[in-house]
């Protein structure tokens, strides 16, 4: 008898030891699951001059603070890939790519896409229309009274272009230059600027022959020096580029991802949140999104790496 009390006893504590390890595991696997930070960090790219956008964004971190009823903490990125990095090693939690960056991070790191950005399509003299639209276009700009006029007049120029993950700073154009036999690292002169404004401007100066920025920077730049308008010309149009992203970095709960998704598109329906993030990228609202409607991106990318490797 004192055995069978003995052997029952092992086997209560054995059962007890096996349930306190499984729920010290599920706990675990639980924390594991979801990493959720106790403040947001969220970061941009400099489309235009980098000290001008600190303050352009400090009005959207309390915005989203309070919808998010959590601490904000936005910044401004040195480059895009550099943003991609911290979200690819979660430093970061949430970022606002352009299409191109998004797509590579998504690749390399599962980057979320949350929303994309609606914007208001423009006229021939680049002022806004009513219609919003879910792509832009690059454009290639040239002085106003240079005598290139075709993407072929572009062979042994300078041009002023931004970072080779910018669809409308690097990828568009130059992979459309390539379609029409002009290399852009073989047959010109690129250089690196930081920001669409700062291309425009280098035009305007005599510091580059032509520059690869978004539609609407010349009027952006113009807000500074109206030279930018007055002084320049569009010398090409790009195809139709997918509109930026606002993604997260993998490992955030679906639950956040969607307070996040709801809280952007919730300050874009007040006048005073559309006002902010206008002032910010010239966003005028916002759509849910996934990986799918970015595909015809992949093979601009593709073609802009196959470009770059053969420098």
């Amino acid at each position: 008898m004192k055995v069978n009390k003995i052997v029952k006893t092992l086997l209560v504590v054995s059962a007890m030891s096996l349930l306190a390890v499984g729920l010290t595991g599920c706990g675990k696997k639980g924390n594991a699951e979801s990493s959720d930070p106790k403040t947001l960090t969220v970061q941009f790219v400099p489309s235009v001059n980098a000290g001008s956008m600190d303050t352009k964004i400090k009005p959207l971190q309390s915005l989203l603070s309070k919808q998010l009823h959590m601490p904000v903490k936005m910044t401004v990125a040195t480059t895009t890939n550099t943003m991609v990095e911290a979200l690819g090693s979660k430093t970061l939690d949430v970022g606002f790519l352009p299409s191109a960056a998004y797509v590579l991070a998504h690749k390399q790191y599962g980057v979320v896409p949350l929303l994309q950005a609606q914007r208001q399509t423009r006229d021939a003299n680049e002022g806004f229309t009513k219609k919003l639209t879910n792509h832009y276009y690059a454009e290639v700009v040239v002085r106003k009274d240079s005598n290139i006029k075709s993407l072929k007049d572009l062979k042994g120029k300078k041009i002023a272009t931004q970072d080779t993950t910018s669809a409308a700073g690097y990828i568009y154009p130059a992979v459309e230059m390539q379609h029409e036999g002009i290399n852009l690292n073989k047959d010109c002169k690129p250089f690196t600027v930081k920001g669409a404004d700062q291309g425009v401007m280098s035009v305007v100066n005599g510091n580059a022959d032509a520059a690869f920025v978004f539609e609407g920077a010349r009027s952006i730049a113009a807000k500074d020096d109206p030279k930018a308008m007055t002084d320049t010309r569009v010398l090409y149009k790009s195809t139709p580029i997918p509109n930026d992203t606002i993604s997260a970095r993998k490992g955030l709960s679906p639950k956040l991802d969607k307070k996040i998704q709801k809280a952007f598109m919730d300050i874009a329906k007040t006048k005073h949140g559309r006002e902010v993030l206008f002032n910010i990228y010239q966003h005028n609202g916002y759509v849910k999104t996934s990986n799918k409607d970015f595909a015809p991106m992949k093979s601009y990318i593709k073609q802009a790496n196959n470009l770059n490797k053969n420098k």
